[in-house]
């Protein structure tokens, strides 16, 4: 459905329409290779003027000699010798400029008399063989009739003079802004913060590309830009024209005739000039100002890269998500309340990611098993165990992530996969093993197809990995989630306002040094056997979202807990710390009662109070985490196995490096200069408190990084 503009050349279906036309294009210069001869120019490729050229000679019969390469390549492919089109440039300084291109490619294609979408997509681009032409046409925006471009976040060595930059709603997608080239030609005196650029790649609505006529006629005469006249417009300048200046095109001109009429539910005329944009990370690179010898061996650099060889070769990754306990604040993170929590060594769970032909899940041998040594061992593992391993984890996980892709418009390469999982967390004693997994498959899905921070943000990944459970039912709260995406000790704050506001939570990572002096030994203590732990929350959600006022002091008390926990552990105040271990697990009590916590658990509390230590429960219940004298461990470890339960100290777990540096040092502004310079001393900097000693994540919008106060 779509007409598809490749670097000037005009194709109507053939090999574009099925996904393949950039590839071939790629190969279409090829016979020009026979001529042996640099060349410095564009030619017959003018969708950019820096594109790879074919020749550079003056007489029109040489260049008709050097078009015949395209034609033949045409017709070998079943695409009508029509639809290539010759524009009759051969140097630089007789092209048009790819915005008049574009214009003599849809009146070749009679598209002003056959209006349908527009695919355009400049010849200096090269794109790896798993990507998947689908993913930009069937994008939502696209179906829902508005037009898109494709993006990318520049590169460390990529000036965004260069490129057109665009500024994005994080929230819808849209374009709000289009530059240019910014810094230089006519929008030298431009500045904007924008990383993201957007190569000559768009889907372009009838309802847009019907003003490139009038734009054309504005460049010409000096109307389209203050003070700036363009006989050879880019389509960089139309999209910035288009979206920048939305008012424009209300004359349509000659060519522009028949509108069809319009209906009640068609939208209006703003609305169908609106452009989204689409990341593509990593399937595609710009050549840019590249001569012929340059631009054949970098389709023969794509070709190797793109053999099966090459892609089984790139070998597998495995990414850890480590267990968690819930010092302070539990479980009011599910009610906009506020937690401190602890990743640790002892446990862990891991995925494994492989580039395969298809798309695999491998079941674990011992969670997911399909063979039994007799139908008693069958029914032995089944009670133990249950019926619910960990393959539905690592399904969900990828199904919700190929959606957050879809839904935040980042096209996926079509690369498939081979998906494991590992786990050394107990089942069932709430210390977040499920969503360990699920953590661990999605960090292994991000890094396999080469996102980054743009494409999924820190604060955006423990929805990511909450909406998984959510689709297979398990109630859970953020706190698990967020702990296992930043890791060390964590506090959380999960107030409405800040949802409302920011779309996630304020969270901030301690130093280690805190717990050391707070909290300098901690253990855990749990069952053996495997609990259900779903009876633990019993109807306390109910009774809370119907505004129980019992229910909802009992669990503003339980967040206060942590906002206190948080002053005692920066304090080093270990009796205090102690003591709000013990009023969280009352004030639990009080809210669900004996008979929902149930004998196991009054019974792990109770064996740590009777020998010295405190405790509490860590999770949903099946465990406790609690802390003592280090006279006082191994009375309190005897006591436990005594009872049947599993007792290790725990080993906390803090990201590389800051469980020996608490600020990284080359991150912080120095206090004294800035008291030196009339501040306060309490400024921040890429994320760090030079006051408080922690880091915090508050992501500025657009950027997907720390906020600089």
């Amino acid at each position: 459905d779509h007409l598809g503009v490749v670097g000037g050349l005009a194709a109507g279906g053939g090999d574009l329409g099925g996904g393949r036309g950039v590839s071939a294009l790629a190969r279409a210069a090829e016979g020009v290779a026979a001529d042996q001869r640099r060349q410095e120019s564009a030619g017959l490729l003018v969708g950019r003027d820096r594109g790879p050229a074919v020749d550079q000679r003056g007489d029109a019969g040489d260049e008709r000699e050097e078009f015949k390469h395209f034609e033949r390549w045409a017709t070998a492919r079943g695409i009508p010798v029509s639809h290539v089109v010759n524009d009759g440039s051969t140097t630089r300084s007789t092209s048009l400029g790819a915005a008049r291109d574009l214009l003599l490619g849809l009146r070749r294609a009679d598209w002003f008399n056959n209006k349908r979408d527009v695919m355009v997509i400049a010849g200096d681009s090269l794109f790896h063989r798993e990507f998947d032409v689908g993913t930009v046409t069937n994008e939502s925006h696209v179906r829902a009739g508005s037009s898109l471009v494709v993006s990318y976040r520049l590169s460390r060595d990529e000036e965004a003079s260069t490129r057109g930059i665009i500024e994005v709603d994080d929230k819808t997608r849209r374009v709000v802004r289009f530059i240019e080239k910014p810094g230089d030609g006519r929008n030298r005196h431009v500045t904007t913060d924008s990383k993201i650029a957007c190569p000559l790649f768009y889907v372009l609505k009838p309802n847009v590309v019907r003003h490139l006529p009038e734009f054309v006629k504005q460049c010409a005469d000096g109307t389209a830009f203050p003070h700036s006249k363009k006989n050879k417009p880019s389509l960089g300048d139309f999209m910035e024209w288009t979206v920048s200046s939305p008012g424009n095109g209300d004359s349509y001109g000659e060519e522009d005739r028949d509108e069809t009429a319009t209906s009640e539910k068609k939208p209006t005329e703003e609305e169908q000039r609106r452009v989204y944009a689409m990341a593509l990370p990593g399937v595609f690179r710009l050549i840019g100002n590249a001569g012929l010898r340059e631009y054949l061996d970098l389709v023969e650099s794509f070709e190797r890269v793109d053999s099966p060889g090459w892609a089984l070769g790139r070998g597998t990754l495995t990414c850890t998500a480590k267990a968690r306990v819930g010092l302070f604040g539990n479980p009011s993170d599910g009610y906009f309340g506020k937690t401190i929590a602890l990743t640790v060594e002892n446990f862990w769970a891991s995925a494994t990611i492989a580039p395969s032909d298809r798309l695999a899940l491998l079941p674990h041998p011992l969670f997911d098993p399909c063979d039994f040594g007799s139908l008693a061992d069958l029914c032995f593992i089944s009670k133990r165990e249950g019926y619910q391993g960990g393959m539905r984890l690592l399904q969900a996980a990828c199904k919700r992530f190929h959606e957050y892709c879809m839904e935040r418009g980042v096209a996926l390469p079509k690369r498939n996969f081979t998906l494991s999982y590992e786990t050394n967390v107990p089942r069932q004693v709430g210390l977040a093993g499920s969503s360990a997994i699920v953590t661990a498959a999605t960090r292994a899905l991000v890094e396999f197809y080469d996102l980054d921070s743009s494409h999924v943000a820190e604060p955006a990944l423990p929805a990511l990995v909450l909406s998984v459970e959510a689709e297979l039912g398990i109630v859970a709260g953020l706190q698990d989630r967020v702990v296992q995406a930043y890791e060390g000790l964590v506090s959380m704050d999960f107030a409405k306002e800040h949802f409302d506001k920011l779309g996630h939570g304020l969270y901030e990572r301690l130093p280690a040094s805190t717990l050391r002096r707070a909290l300098p030994l901690l253990f855990l203590a749990y069952c053996g056997e495997p609990s259900d732990s779903g009876r633990i929350h019993s109807d306390v959600k109910t009774r809370w979202e119907a505004g129980d006022a019992h229910v909802r002091d009992l669990m503003r008390q339980i967040a206060d807990v942590a906002e206190d926990a948080r002053r005692a552990l920066l304090d080093g105040d270990k009796l205090a710390c102690r003591s709000l271990m013990a009023r969280n697990f009352n004030l639990r009590r009080q809210l669900f009662g004996d008979a929902v916590l149930g004998p196991a658990n009054l019974e792990l509390v109770d064996i740590a109070n009777r020998h010295g230590g405190v405790a509490k429960l860590p999770g949903s219940g099946g465990a406790v985490v609690g802390t003592c004298d280090d006279d006082d461990l191994e009375l309190i470890r005897q006591a436990y196995e005594q009872k049947g339960y599993v007792f290790t100290v725990i080993q906390p777990y803090f990201p590389d490096g800051a469980a020996e540096d608490d600020v990284p040092t080359d991150k912080l502004l120095d206090v004294d200069d800035d008291l030196a310079a009339g501040g306060t001393g309490d400024d921040f900097y890429l994320g760090v408190s030079t006051n408080s000693a922690t880091d915090f994540y508050e992501p500025a919008a657009g950027s997907g990084s720390p906020l600089v106060r």
